[in-house]
């Protein structure tokens, strides 16, 4: 009898154990809740497009850093439908928290005459732009009250009113040069950012409005050979990321950084390493590395939360040569292992972008080749769309969510 019992009681531990994971997240106030604590991206599905934002066009938003404009690609078509010219520099095409504005970050890189230009999605023209010191990229405070200008070179995060960008307050992060890109804990409660140039990473308290901490990265033993011109991949043929080396360089250079679905771990690709820093969040300690590609860059998740795209962009150098080895490498987030390998035949440079709202297509902009890429999510094909010249932060338009947490579209 008591056998059976004790049976019986695990078994029941078993059933509300998911439950009780759900409860076990509370966000701040204000702050949406945890649907499903097992999966952050369980409200980025395909079917969960918000009905006024499924009305809005059907749009790529290419912002092309050195001709200063923006380019408008109808993803149907393939075709270029629209452009026009913004700001100094545009980085970055942000949807804002309430995914009803989209933010072109131009940050004037050594200027002081940075600024942000609203696009409407309903008709995917710009409007005024609001003049904003240094926005090389833009997130949003979970709760929506803040749109989060990140001040690269003033090693700054600078908290503003998501409507008209007065700012709010600042956070000095003294020990993140480069600071760059950023994903927030499943509770909301703290950010972290990557340092570009210092190989590290910034964990920011949101409640308490202060850094907690820097974590530098380990560089792994080896990475792999940067072999400018060598012959690449052709159509049809498998990708293979090289030969390696011996990885001399001390420090990383850590680009994107995406949260795993149970909120347990965070992914930093890293550009030096060439492929991705697995870090434990509470713990703020690295528990692990994947490698994936020459100059791994961008990070998606798939639709289903199951798989993470790793755009490597072909390149160790900030500014590399054309026709790099480019490509994608597909995480499986359940077991840490690559399980597809996806090459720009005849090489090439993907950098930053998103996946289409019913996650067939990854949109990606080839930093050094002035092209977009349109990657298939099942067979890897390769579609090219010419825009302007170093296209970077492409946005696809419209996506799922409740809302958006910034950058090319992290919604949640």
């Amino acid at each position: 009898m008591k056998k059976r019992t004790a049976l019986s009681l695990a078994a029941a531990a078993a059933l509300l154990l998911p439950a009780l994971a759900a409860w076990s997240v509370e966000p701040p106030a204000g702050v949406p809740p945890v649907p499903d604590a097992r999966n952050v991206y369980s409200e980025t599905t395909a079917d969960k497009v918000r009905p006024e934002i499924a009305a809005d066009l059907e749009r790529v938003y290419v912002p092309n850093l050195q001709s200063n404009d923006v380019y408008v690609i109808d993803p149907k078509t393939l075709k270029v439908v629209d452009r026009f010219k913004v700001g100094i520099g545009p980085q970055h095409i942000v949807p804002s928290w309430d995914m009803r504005t989209l933010w072109v970050t131009n940050n004037a890189e050594g200027r002081k005459d940075g600024s942000l230009t609203p696009i409407d999605p309903r008709t995917g023209k710009p409007g005024k732009a609001v003049m904003v010191d240094d926005p090389y990229n833009m997130y949003a405070s979970p709760d929506g009250k803040s749109a989060i200008v990140v001040a690269e070179a003033r090693k700054r995060l600078d908290f503003r009113d998501p409507k008209t960008m007065a700012m709010q307050y600042s956070i000095e992060v003294p020990g993140c040069p480069g600071i760059n890109h950023a994903d927030f804990s499943i509770d909301s409660r703290y950010a972290i950012f990557t340092c570009e140039f210092n190989g590290t990473l910034a964990k920011i308290d949101l409640v308490e409005r202060k850094v907690m901490g820097y974590l530098k990265l380990q560089m792994p033993a080896t990475r792999f050979k940067e072999r400018p011109g060598a012959a690449r991949t052709k159509p049809g043929q498998v990708w293979e990321p090289g030969e390696t080396e011996i990885c001399t360089v001390e420090k990383g250079m850590p680009q994107d950084i995406r949260l795993s679905p149970d909120g347990s771990r965070f992914y930093v690709a890293d550009m030096h390493a060439d492929g991705v820093h697995v870090v434990d969040g509470a713990a703020f300690k690295e528990v692990g590395f994947i490698a994936t590609g020459l100059g791994a860059h961008g990070l998606y998740p798939s639709r289903d939360g199951k798989k993470l795209y790793v755009v490597n962009r072909g390149s160790h150098k900030i500014h590399g040569s054309k026709a790099g080895d480019g490509g994608v490498a597909v995480i499986d987030f359940a077991t840490e292992k690559v399980v597809a390998r996806w090459p720009v035949p005849g090489g090439g440079s993907p950098d930053m972008g998103n996946v289409s709202a019913d996650g067939r297509w990854l949109w990606l902009g080839a930093r050094f080749d002035h092209v977009v890429y349109r990657f298939d999510t099942q067979s890897g094909a390769v579609a090219r769309v010419k825009v302007g010249t170093e296209p970077h932060g492409l946005a696809v338009w419209p996506q799922p969510g409740r809302y958006s947490l910034g950058h090319t579209g992290n919604a949640r």
